[in-house]
Protein backbone atom coordinates (compact mmCIF):
# COMPACT_ATOMS: atom_id res chain seq x y z
CA UNK A 1 0.00 0.00 0.00
CA UNK A 2 1.50 3.30 -1.16
CA UNK A 3 -0.22 6.14 1.57
CA UNK A 4 0.16 9.96 -0.41
CA UNK A 5 -0.60 12.36 2.18
CA UNK A 6 -1.18 16.18 1.12
CA UNK A 7 0.36 18.71 3.73
CA UNK A 8 -2.65 21.39 2.72
CA UNK A 9 -1.26 24.92 3.36
CA UNK A 10 1.47 24.30 5.85
CA UNK A 11 -0.74 21.92 8.00
CA UNK A 12 1.52 19.41 9.97
CA UNK A 13 1.41 15.40 9.19
CA UNK A 14 0.45 13.51 11.85
CA UNK A 15 3.43 11.35 13.42
CA UNK A 16 0.60 7.79 13.35
CA UNK A 17 0.39 8.42 9.64
CA UNK A 18 3.84 7.66 8.48
CA UNK A 19 4.80 5.64 11.57
CA UNK A 20 5.39 2.54 10.42
CA UNK A 21 6.44 3.18 7.18
CA UNK A 22 9.74 2.03 5.66
CA UNK A 23 10.06 4.10 2.67
CA UNK A 24 9.21 8.21 3.29
CA UNK A 25 9.23 9.67 -0.14
CA UNK A 26 8.48 13.69 -0.68
CA UNK A 27 10.20 16.77 -0.79
CA UNK A 28 13.21 18.25 1.35
CA UNK A 29 10.80 20.22 3.01
CA UNK A 30 8.42 18.27 4.09
CA UNK A 31 10.30 15.24 4.55
CA UNK A 32 12.34 17.93 6.90
CA UNK A 33 8.74 18.99 8.64
CA UNK A 34 8.34 15.42 10.06
CA UNK A 35 9.40 12.99 12.44
CA UNK A 36 10.08 10.06 10.64
CA UNK A 37 10.53 6.23 11.86
CA UNK A 38 14.76 5.80 12.12
CA UNK A 39 14.65 2.82 10.29
CA UNK A 40 12.82 3.99 7.62
CA UNK A 41 14.90 4.88 4.06
CA UNK A 42 14.13 8.17 2.46
CA UNK A 43 14.00 9.58 -0.97
CA UNK A 44 14.00 13.52 -1.78
CA UNK A 45 11.98 13.92 -5.15
CA UNK A 46 13.65 15.13 -7.70
CA UNK A 47 13.55 13.56 -11.38
CA UNK A 48 10.46 10.98 -11.07
CA UNK A 49 11.37 8.34 -12.49
CA UNK A 50 14.54 6.84 -9.80
CA UNK A 51 11.88 7.60 -6.93
CA UNK A 52 9.14 5.70 -8.80
CA UNK A 53 11.61 2.56 -9.03
CA UNK A 54 12.53 2.73 -5.53
CA UNK A 55 8.75 2.91 -4.81
CA UNK A 56 8.23 -0.08 -7.13
CA UNK A 57 10.65 -1.81 -5.28
CA UNK A 58 9.37 -1.64 -1.57
CA UNK A 59 5.35 -2.15 -3.17
CA UNK A 60 6.36 -5.59 -4.92
CA UNK A 61 7.86 -6.66 -1.83
CA UNK A 62 5.27 -5.81 0.10
CA UNK A 63 6.25 -3.23 2.60
CA UNK A 64 4.79 0.62 3.54
CA UNK A 65 5.43 3.40 1.37
CA UNK A 66 4.29 7.12 2.34
CA UNK A 67 4.65 9.79 -0.08
CA UNK A 68 4.52 13.44 0.59
CA UNK A 69 3.24 16.17 -1.47
CA UNK A 70 1.13 19.20 -1.12
CA UNK A 71 -1.99 20.28 -0.81
CA UNK A 72 -4.03 18.05 -2.12
CA UNK A 73 -1.95 15.36 -4.26
CA UNK A 74 -4.97 14.58 -6.48
CA UNK A 75 -4.82 17.96 -8.02
CA UNK A 76 -2.54 18.39 -10.31
CA UNK A 77 -0.30 16.37 -7.94
CA UNK A 78 1.70 12.94 -7.75
CA UNK A 79 -1.57 10.96 -7.37
CA UNK A 80 -2.06 10.71 -11.45
CA UNK A 81 1.62 9.02 -11.75
CA UNK A 82 1.29 6.56 -9.18
CA UNK A 83 -1.70 5.57 -10.23
CA UNK A 84 -0.57 4.96 -13.77
CA UNK A 85 2.44 3.10 -12.65
CA UNK A 86 0.80 1.18 -9.62
CA UNK A 87 -2.93 1.17 -9.66
CA UNK A 88 -5.27 3.35 -7.66
CA UNK A 89 -6.55 0.44 -5.94
CA UNK A 90 -2.93 0.21 -4.15
CA UNK A 91 -3.29 4.23 -2.80
CA UNK A 92 -4.69 4.93 -0.17
CA UNK A 93 -4.85 9.03 -0.93
CA UNK A 94 -5.33 11.48 2.38
CA UNK A 95 -5.28 15.25 0.78
CA UNK A 96 -4.77 18.38 2.34
CA UNK A 97 -5.90 21.86 1.47
CA UNK A 98 -4.65 22.91 -2.07
CA UNK A 99 -3.09 26.28 -3.05
CA UNK A 100 -5.75 27.08 -5.14
CA UNK A 101 -8.71 26.97 -3.02
CA UNK A 102 -6.16 28.37 0.33
CA UNK A 103 -5.38 31.37 -1.79
CA UNK A 104 -9.01 32.15 -3.06
CA UNK A 105 -10.15 31.39 0.83
CA UNK A 106 -7.70 34.45 1.68
CA UNK A 107 -9.22 36.35 -0.44
CA UNK A 108 -12.75 35.53 0.50
CA UNK A 109 -13.81 34.87 -2.94
CA UNK A 110 -14.88 31.49 -4.22
CA UNK A 111 -13.70 29.72 -7.15
CA UNK A 112 -16.11 27.08 -8.29
CA UNK A 113 -16.40 29.59 -11.81
CA UNK A 114 -12.11 29.57 -11.81
CA UNK A 115 -10.51 28.10 -14.39
CA UNK A 116 -7.39 26.41 -13.32
CA UNK A 117 -4.03 25.73 -15.27
CA UNK A 118 -0.76 24.74 -14.58
CA UNK A 119 2.42 26.24 -16.12
CA UNK A 120 4.42 23.60 -13.81
CA UNK A 121 6.83 22.24 -15.73
CA UNK A 122 4.69 22.83 -18.71
CA UNK A 123 4.64 25.75 -21.82
CA UNK A 124 3.94 29.17 -19.81
CA UNK A 125 1.40 30.52 -23.41
CA UNK A 126 -1.33 27.92 -21.90
CA UNK A 127 -1.82 29.50 -19.11
CA UNK A 128 -1.15 33.07 -20.52
CA UNK A 129 -3.77 32.49 -23.29
CA UNK A 130 -6.36 30.97 -20.39
CA UNK A 131 -5.31 34.41 -18.38
CA UNK A 132 -6.56 35.98 -21.40
CA UNK A 133 -9.80 34.37 -22.29
CA UNK A 134 -11.05 34.09 -19.25
CA UNK A 135 -12.35 36.62 -16.09
CA UNK A 136 -11.17 34.20 -13.51
CA UNK A 137 -8.29 32.08 -13.82
CA UNK A 138 -5.37 30.40 -11.09
CA UNK A 139 -2.07 29.32 -12.98
CA UNK A 140 0.40 26.90 -10.49
CA UNK A 141 3.53 28.25 -11.29
CA UNK A 142 6.81 26.75 -12.10
CA UNK A 143 10.82 27.68 -12.98
CA UNK A 144 10.15 29.91 -16.43
CA UNK A 145 6.32 30.16 -15.33
CA UNK A 146 5.80 32.39 -12.44
CA UNK A 147 4.44 35.84 -12.11
CA UNK A 148 7.31 37.67 -13.64
CA UNK A 149 6.15 35.62 -17.17
CA UNK A 150 2.72 35.92 -16.98
CA UNK A 151 2.93 39.40 -15.98
CA UNK A 152 5.13 40.03 -19.33
CA UNK A 153 2.83 38.13 -21.64
CA UNK A 154 -0.38 40.12 -20.35
CA UNK A 155 0.81 43.68 -20.52
CA UNK A 156 -2.01 45.79 -22.00
CA UNK A 157 -4.71 43.34 -20.28
CA UNK A 158 -6.96 44.79 -17.83
CA UNK A 159 -6.03 42.27 -15.47
CA UNK A 160 -5.44 42.03 -11.49
CA UNK A 161 -2.93 39.13 -10.41
CA UNK A 162 -2.60 37.91 -6.83
CA UNK A 163 0.64 36.41 -5.91
CA UNK A 164 0.42 34.00 -3.27
CA UNK A 165 3.55 32.68 -1.62
CA UNK A 166 4.29 30.66 1.60
CA UNK A 167 0.66 29.69 2.12
CA UNK A 168 0.32 28.56 5.51
CA UNK A 169 3.54 29.44 6.69
CA UNK A 170 4.72 32.38 9.00
CA UNK A 171 6.01 34.33 5.45
CA UNK A 172 2.82 34.08 4.08
CA UNK A 173 2.11 36.62 1.70
CA UNK A 174 -0.96 37.51 -0.55
CA UNK A 175 0.15 40.67 -3.11
CA UNK A 176 -2.08 42.38 -5.84
CA UNK A 177 -0.51 43.49 -8.40
CA UNK A 178 -0.63 44.67 -12.50
CA UNK A 179 0.74 42.67 -15.01
CA UNK A 180 3.35 45.50 -15.62
CA UNK A 181 4.19 45.74 -11.77
CA UNK A 182 4.72 41.57 -11.98
CA UNK A 183 6.89 41.58 -14.65
CA UNK A 184 9.39 44.06 -12.86
CA UNK A 185 9.83 41.78 -9.96
CA UNK A 186 12.02 38.76 -8.94
CA UNK A 187 9.39 36.82 -7.27
CA UNK A 188 11.59 34.00 -5.76
CA UNK A 189 10.76 30.34 -5.45
CA UNK A 190 7.86 30.64 -2.75
CA UNK A 191 5.19 31.02 -5.12
CA UNK A 192 2.48 28.67 -4.92
CA UNK A 193 -0.03 29.89 -7.26
CA UNK A 194 -1.22 33.10 -9.02
CA UNK A 195 -4.83 34.41 -9.53
CA UNK A 196 -5.73 36.36 -12.61
CA UNK A 197 -8.44 38.41 -12.39
CA UNK A 198 -10.76 40.49 -14.69
CA UNK A 199 -13.10 42.60 -12.04
CA UNK A 200 -14.85 43.63 -14.76
CA UNK A 201 -16.21 40.59 -16.25
CA UNK A 202 -16.10 38.44 -13.13
CA UNK A 203 -19.16 36.16 -13.06
CA UNK A 204 -21.40 36.27 -10.40
CA UNK A 205 -23.91 33.97 -11.04
CA UNK A 206 -24.65 30.61 -8.81
CA UNK A 207 -23.03 28.13 -10.30
CA UNK A 208 -24.34 24.03 -11.59
CA UNK A 209 -20.82 22.99 -12.96
CA UNK A 210 -17.81 24.39 -11.78
CA UNK A 211 -15.03 25.67 -14.19
CA UNK A 212 -15.22 28.10 -17.14
CA UNK A 213 -18.27 28.87 -18.00
CA UNK A 214 -20.80 26.46 -20.21
CA UNK A 215 -19.70 26.07 -23.59
CA UNK A 216 -22.10 27.83 -26.09
CA UNK A 217 -24.69 25.21 -27.14
CA UNK A 218 -24.43 26.85 -30.66
CA UNK A 219 -21.94 28.82 -32.67
CA UNK A 220 -22.20 30.18 -36.24
CA UNK A 221 -24.33 32.73 -35.00
CA UNK A 222 -26.72 34.77 -37.28
CA UNK A 223 -25.45 37.79 -38.36
CA UNK A 224 -28.25 40.10 -36.48
CA UNK A 225 -26.03 39.19 -33.47
CA UNK A 226 -23.31 41.73 -34.57
CA UNK A 227 -23.39 45.12 -35.36
CA UNK A 228 -21.77 45.37 -39.02
CA UNK A 229 -21.37 47.85 -41.78
CA UNK A 230 -23.50 47.27 -44.64
CA UNK A 231 -23.63 43.69 -44.34
CA UNK A 232 -19.98 43.35 -44.78
CA UNK A 233 -19.46 40.69 -42.22
CA UNK A 234 -18.77 36.77 -42.78
CA UNK A 235 -21.47 34.95 -43.53
CA UNK A 236 -22.63 31.75 -40.88
CA UNK A 237 -22.08 29.15 -43.07
CA UNK A 238 -18.28 30.51 -44.01
CA UNK A 239 -18.28 30.66 -40.25
CA UNK A 240 -19.23 27.96 -39.41
CA UNK A 241 -17.03 25.87 -41.69
CA UNK A 242 -13.99 28.42 -40.54
CA UNK A 243 -14.34 27.69 -36.95
CA UNK A 244 -14.41 23.88 -37.76
CA UNK A 245 -10.93 24.07 -39.40
CA UNK A 246 -9.47 26.67 -36.74
CA UNK A 247 -10.85 24.42 -33.89
CA UNK A 248 -10.76 27.09 -31.04
CA UNK A 249 -10.20 26.03 -27.55
CA UNK A 250 -9.25 26.66 -24.17
CA UNK A 251 -5.20 27.94 -23.91
CA UNK A 252 -5.22 28.79 -27.96
CA UNK A 253 -4.28 32.01 -29.09
CA UNK A 254 -6.42 32.46 -32.71
CA UNK A 255 -5.77 36.10 -34.31
CA UNK A 256 -8.27 37.08 -36.55
CA UNK A 257 -6.82 39.25 -39.38
CA UNK A 258 -9.32 41.91 -41.24
CA UNK A 259 -11.68 41.14 -38.34
CA UNK A 260 -13.98 43.26 -39.78
CA UNK A 261 -17.06 43.36 -37.63
CA UNK A 262 -14.96 41.05 -35.62
CA UNK A 263 -18.08 37.90 -35.87
CA UNK A 264 -15.15 35.34 -36.35
CA UNK A 265 -13.03 36.94 -33.39
CA UNK A 266 -16.38 36.56 -30.96
CA UNK A 267 -17.06 32.99 -32.13
CA UNK A 268 -13.65 32.01 -31.15
CA UNK A 269 -13.72 33.74 -27.75
CA UNK A 270 -16.90 32.53 -27.18
CA UNK A 271 -15.28 28.73 -27.28
CA UNK A 272 -12.56 29.76 -25.15
CA UNK A 273 -9.91 30.89 -27.23
CA UNK A 274 -7.91 34.37 -26.66
CA UNK A 275 -8.06 35.88 -29.41
CA UNK A 276 -6.72 38.87 -31.17
CA UNK A 277 -8.79 41.00 -34.09
CA UNK A 278 -6.63 43.08 -36.65
CA UNK A 279 -9.12 45.76 -38.44
CA UNK A 280 -7.50 48.58 -39.97
CA UNK A 281 -10.06 51.03 -39.82
CA UNK A 282 -10.93 53.31 -36.68
CA UNK A 283 -15.10 52.53 -37.29
CA UNK A 284 -14.16 48.78 -37.58
CA UNK A 285 -11.88 48.51 -34.53
CA UNK A 286 -14.69 50.06 -32.48
CA UNK A 287 -17.61 47.74 -33.78
CA UNK A 288 -15.60 44.58 -32.67
CA UNK A 289 -14.75 46.14 -29.31
CA UNK A 290 -18.52 46.49 -28.87
CA UNK A 291 -19.69 42.94 -30.32
CA UNK A 292 -17.37 41.65 -27.70
CA UNK A 293 -18.95 43.13 -25.00
CA UNK A 294 -22.15 42.36 -26.40
CA UNK A 295 -21.28 38.92 -26.19
CA UNK A 296 -19.74 39.19 -22.61
CA UNK A 297 -16.03 37.98 -24.31
CA UNK A 298 -12.50 39.81 -24.37
CA UNK A 299 -11.23 40.17 -27.69
CA UNK A 300 -8.05 41.89 -27.93
CA UNK A 301 -8.44 44.99 -31.28
CA UNK A 302 -5.44 45.70 -32.94
CA UNK A 303 -6.01 49.15 -34.68
CA UNK A 304 -3.62 48.51 -38.12
CA UNK A 305 -3.15 46.73 -41.36
CA UNK A 306 -1.67 43.70 -41.70
CA UNK A 307 1.25 42.15 -42.80
CA UNK A 308 2.96 45.03 -40.73
CA UNK A 309 0.64 45.30 -37.67
CA UNK A 310 0.78 41.12 -37.22
CA UNK A 311 5.02 41.85 -36.16
CA UNK A 312 4.16 42.69 -32.39
CA UNK A 313 1.35 40.07 -31.70
CA UNK A 314 2.45 36.58 -29.32
CA UNK A 315 2.72 33.61 -32.08
CA UNK A 316 -1.08 32.27 -32.84
CA UNK A 317 -2.20 28.09 -32.34
CA UNK A 318 -4.68 29.24 -35.49
CA UNK A 319 -5.43 32.45 -37.72
CA UNK A 320 -8.31 33.56 -39.94
CA UNK A 321 -7.62 35.64 -42.74
CA UNK A 322 -11.23 37.34 -43.89
CA UNK A 323 -9.75 40.63 -46.01
CA UNK A 324 -6.07 41.72 -47.08
CA UNK A 325 -6.69 42.91 -50.48
CA UNK A 326 -3.70 43.06 -52.62
CA UNK A 327 -1.64 42.73 -49.66
CA UNK A 328 -3.64 38.96 -49.19
CA UNK A 329 -0.46 36.67 -50.33
CA UNK A 330 1.65 38.38 -48.00
CA UNK A 331 -0.62 38.44 -45.31
CA UNK A 332 -1.22 34.16 -45.95
CA UNK A 333 2.67 34.16 -46.22
CA UNK A 334 3.09 36.15 -43.10
CA UNK A 335 0.87 33.91 -40.67
CA UNK A 336 1.79 30.32 -41.89
CA UNK A 337 5.09 31.30 -40.80
CA UNK A 338 3.58 32.14 -37.16
CA UNK A 339 1.25 29.86 -36.67
CA UNK A 340 1.45 26.39 -34.59
CA UNK A 341 -1.57 24.52 -36.28
CA UNK A 342 -3.60 25.98 -38.92
CA UNK A 343 -4.73 29.27 -41.20
CA UNK A 344 -7.95 29.76 -42.67
CA UNK A 345 -8.66 32.41 -46.18
CA UNK A 346 -12.05 33.64 -46.94
CA UNK A 347 -11.64 35.15 -50.04
CA UNK A 348 -14.59 36.64 -52.17
CA UNK A 349 -12.86 37.27 -55.17
CA UNK A 350 -11.93 34.59 -57.64
CA UNK A 351 -8.50 36.80 -58.72
CA UNK A 352 -6.98 35.98 -55.19
CA UNK A 353 -7.50 32.29 -54.79
CA UNK A 354 -3.98 30.86 -56.44
CA UNK A 355 -1.66 33.39 -54.94
CA UNK A 356 -3.31 32.66 -51.08
CA UNK A 357 -3.18 28.63 -52.33
CA UNK A 358 0.49 29.00 -53.36
CA UNK A 359 1.48 30.92 -50.14
CA UNK A 360 0.56 28.73 -48.25
CA UNK A 361 1.90 25.69 -50.18
CA UNK A 362 5.09 27.42 -50.44
CA UNK A 363 5.56 27.77 -46.52
CA UNK A 364 5.23 23.75 -46.72
CA UNK A 365 1.71 23.63 -45.66
CA UNK A 366 -0.60 21.16 -46.66
CA UNK A 367 -3.36 22.92 -48.14
CA UNK A 368 -7.08 22.31 -49.13
CA UNK A 369 -10.36 24.05 -49.81
CA UNK A 370 -13.83 24.39 -51.13
CA UNK A 371 -16.53 27.08 -52.83
CA UNK A 372 -19.52 27.46 -50.84
CA UNK A 373 -22.79 28.25 -52.36
CA UNK A 374 -25.77 28.48 -49.92
CA UNK A 375 -29.20 29.39 -50.79
CA UNK A 376 -31.00 30.77 -48.09
CA UNK A 377 -35.01 30.20 -47.60
CA UNK A 378 -37.09 33.73 -47.84
CA UNK A 379 -40.62 34.07 -47.72
CA UNK A 380 -42.78 35.16 -50.94
CA UNK A 381 -46.01 36.53 -51.05
CA UNK A 382 -48.81 34.29 -50.77
CA UNK A 383 -47.23 31.85 -48.28
CA UNK A 384 -44.75 30.59 -50.08
CA UNK A 385 -41.04 30.01 -49.92
CA UNK A 386 -38.10 30.53 -52.16
CA UNK A 387 -34.45 29.56 -52.47
CA UNK A 388 -32.45 33.19 -52.19
CA UNK A 389 -28.96 32.39 -53.23
CA UNK A 390 -25.95 33.94 -50.73
CA UNK A 391 -22.61 35.31 -52.78
CA UNK A 392 -20.24 32.74 -52.79
CA UNK A 393 -17.43 32.54 -50.94
CA UNK A 394 -13.80 30.55 -51.56
CA UNK A 395 -12.19 29.13 -47.85
CA UNK A 396 -9.06 27.94 -47.95
CA UNK A 397 -7.51 26.05 -45.13
CA UNK A 398 -3.38 25.03 -44.70
CA UNK A 399 -2.42 22.43 -41.61
CA UNK A 400 1.05 22.33 -40.87
CA UNK A 401 2.34 19.52 -41.47
CA UNK A 402 2.65 17.18 -38.72
CA UNK A 403 6.13 16.22 -37.29
CA UNK A 404 6.41 20.41 -36.74
CA UNK A 405 3.20 21.08 -35.32
CA UNK A 406 3.78 17.89 -32.61
CA UNK A 407 6.80 19.52 -32.11
CA UNK A 408 5.49 22.93 -31.11
CA UNK A 409 2.41 21.60 -29.55
CA UNK A 410 5.74 20.14 -27.15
Amino acid sequence: MITVVGAGTGAPVAADVVAGAELVVGGRRHLDAVRLPEAAERVVLGPLAPALETVGRYVDAGRRVVVLASGDPGFFGIVRVLAERFGPGLLDVRPGVSSVSAAFARLGLPWDDAVVVSAHGRDVRTAVNVCRAHPKAAVLTGPGAGPAELGAALRGYDRVLVVASELGSGGERLERVTPAEAAGRDWGAGVNVVLCVDGARAPGTVRTVAGPGARPAGWALDEAEFAHRDSMITKFEVRALALARLGPRPGDLVWDVGAGSGSVAVECARLGAAVCAVERTADGADRIRANAAAHGVDVRVVHGAAPDALSALDEPDAVFVGGGGRDLPAIVSRCAGRARRSVVVAMAALDRVPAARAALLDAGWACDGVLLQSSRMAPLPGDVTRLAATNPVFLLWGVRPPARSEGAAQ
